[in-house]
């Protein structure tokens, strides 16, 4: 398990980042797909989330998975592990929104390292 990861809000909006030391809960439940309830607070890096722990509501009805999908909810601790097109979407889109705008080759070039950080980092898929 790592340190950290990132919450979805049913309400939408961006993800929440989350510290394992905010977790009111134990450890091992906080897993891809747990329902969970928290505070948003703002901090220096922008919002994260605190007084984290599991939630009591009933769990949205959620559309049927392969066995291959559920495999790698099972082993995807913490946070979700994107495919390398949902990252590289991600990040480009983040990059667009940088004031004064990057070239097409610097965002490349930015793409290309961050992709091989999260690959090392195991934070996409291979």
């Amino acid at each position: 398990m790592r340190g950290y990861g990132f919450i979805t809000p049913d309400i939408g909006g961006d993800d929440v980042f989350l510290h394992v030391n905010d977790l009111e809960m134990e450890k091992r439940l906080a897993t891809r797909g747990a329902r969970v309830s928290f505070e948003i607070e703002e901090g220096d890096r922008g919002k994260f989330a605190t007084e984290v722990r599991m939630s009591t509501d009933v769990a949205p009805v959620r559309a049927p998975v392969s066995d291959a999908e559920d495999l790698n909810a099972a082993n995807d601790d913490y946070f979700d592990v994107l495919s390398s097109e949902e990252f590289l979407h991600v990040v480009t889109e983040k990059l667009l929104q940088i004031t004064p705008p990057l070239t097409a080759q610097q965002i490349l070039a930015v793409r290309s390292s961050f992709e091989q950080l999260a690959r090392q980092q195991g934070l996409i898929d291979s």
